[in-house]
């Protein structure tokens, strides 16, 4: 908005030609975000108190330890975020963009999903809330639809092509198996963000991290000078999304304020199927896919440990870990909580170092 509104004025007043500006927009964006945050959150949080006497039903079968320390703590603390993303976003990004609007569709889309979920579960006591078919199905429609409105902005031959990290000149033309490849993407990170979203500050961490990264990653897709020089896949209006990001950032800063061990509030699967679902779609604009499997690998983990788990005790009937998702299985093993986020955290710098190698390894 202020982009649209001032930009326009900058060639009569030189100080608005900041307004023009990627980098100020998104360390402007990133701030008011946090301000948002901090600002709405104590209201957020009292107004959930309010309307959740029990707050965020527990899982029985879950750490014993979680029976006492988190009893009565409201959720749905995902809205904070989504409020301070929206808004920030819609202040400071170029309205015109197209990838702007993608990826804000596919965050408040799933962020409405979640809070679905977190709203029947609240409602009836019931750590089950919507039913996996349905929900899976939602997101499926959700990505799908985003994925069809991507492909119609990018150029050919990028539209519907894979790109290989490391590899400068690979591109693998899936054709409209595409579609199927990026709702994988989106669908599988906004679950795997929920699946790690076990313990007080554990997911919101790793996905400023991620974040971060697309941040950089989106600035230099989006510049054609930036991509060349680095040989990567230019993506012309891309670089808009480090607005976004830096949104996301600052209202992930503001939520971990509140959401720190130990927490007033949850983020509820209202947070953590969006940001999961805002990656997955910013991986996909800038044809990052794989990348985000590396940048994300901690959620990738998380992911396989749960599904190892499954099979195992199906298979055998035995379970490789104490309890999955894998920081239960630590819980299980006598780590203190904040110290498992701590060291899941400083795993996740690691894998983004990892995966902004990517960009010059080539």
């Amino acid at each position: 908005m202020l982009y649209n509104t001032l930009a326009q004025f900058a060639d009569q007043l030189a100080f608005l030609n900041l307004f023009r500006y990627i980098t100020f927009r998104t360390g402007g964006a990133m701030m008011t975000a946090l301000i948002v945050s901090f600002i709405c959150g104590p209201y957020i949080i009292n107004w959930l108190k309010h309307h959740q006497k029990k707050g965020q039903p527990i899982r029985e079968d879950g750490p014993e330890g979680h029976l006492i320390t988190k009893v009565g703590t409201p959720t749905m603390g995902g809205f904070m975020i989504l409020l301070a993303l929206v808004v920030s976003t819609l202040l400071w990004a170029d309205l015109r963009n197209g990838d702007i609007w993608a990826a804000l569709g596919v965050t408040v889309g799933y962020g409405m999903i979640g809070f679905i979920d977190d709203y029947i579960k609240v409602t009836r006591q019931d750590s089950n809330g919507l039913p996996g078919k349905l929900k899976l199905l939602l997101q499926v429609f959700i990505a799908v639809a985003a994925t069809l409105y991507i492909m119609s902005l990018t150029r050919e031959p990028l539209a519907s092509s894979l790109a290989i990290p490391f590899f400068k000149t690979v591109l693998i033309d899936l054709g409209w198996f595409f579609i199927a490849f990026s709702v994988l993407v989106i669908v599988g990170s906004s679950n795997a963000v929920n699946l790690t979203d076990g313990l007080d500050g554990l997911a919101i961490g790793p996905v400023m991290i991620a974040a971060g990264v697309f941040a950089l990653i989106a600035y230099m897709v989006g510049n054609s000078v930036f991509s060349n020089y680095l040989q990567l896949n230019y993506v012309p209006g891309s670089g808009e999304l480090s607005v976004f990001c830096g949104a996301l950032i600052g209202a992930g800063l503001g939520f971990l304020w509140y959401n720190a061990p130990p927490a007033m509030v949850f983020m509820g699967d209202t947070g953590s199927l969006a940001m999961g679902g805002a990656l997955g779609s910013v991986a996909v604009i800038t044809k990052h896919e794989l990348v985000l499997a590396i940048v994300g690998g901690l959620f990738v983990l998380e992911t396989v440990s749960v599904i190892v788990q499954v099979a195992s005790f199906k298979l055998t009937g035995k379970r490789v870990f104490a309890m999955a998702p894998l920081h239960h299985h630590f819980e299980k093993k006598g780590w203190a909580e904040p110290t498992i986020v701590i060291r899941f955290w400083i795993i996740a710098v690691i894998l983004a170092i990892a995966g902004l190698a990517t960009l010059k390894l080539r």
